[in-house]
C-alpha cells in the first residue's frame, strides 16, 4: 500500500474522540484516564525509538514519528486535564 493509498484510507475513518488504551484504565477520576492514555503513548513511543535506533530505516522512523506525536497529543490532553488548585 502506498503513502496515498494509506493516507486516503484513513481520511475516511471517521474520528469519534474515543480514547484507546492498553491497559486496563486506572480507578478513580477521568485525570487518571488521561494520564493512562498518556503512559501508555509514552511506552509506545519509547518502543517506536528502540526499533528505529536498531534498524535506522525510514519506516521505522516514521513509525517513531508517529508515535511521538501521539504521547505529544496525550502530554497536551494531561496537562489541561489536571487537577485544578
Amino acid at each position: 500500500m502506498s503513502t496515498t493509498e494509506l493516507r486516503a484510507l484513513l481520511d475516511q475513518v471517521a474520528d469519534t474522540r474515543e480514547l484507546v488504551l492498553r491497559h486496563s484504565a486506572s480507578l478513580g477520576p477521568s485525570f487518571n484516564a488521561v494520564y493512562d492514555a498518556w503512559s501508555d503513548a509514552h511506552e509506545e513511543a519509547e518502543h517506536a525509538y528502540i526499533a528505529w535506533r536498531t534498524s535506522v530505516g525510514p519506516d521505522q522512523y516514521a513509525a517513531y514519528r508517529a508515535a511521538q506525536d501521539r504521547e505529544d497529543a496525550a502530554q497536551d490532553a494531561l496537562a489541561f486535564s489536571g487537577p485544578i488548585r
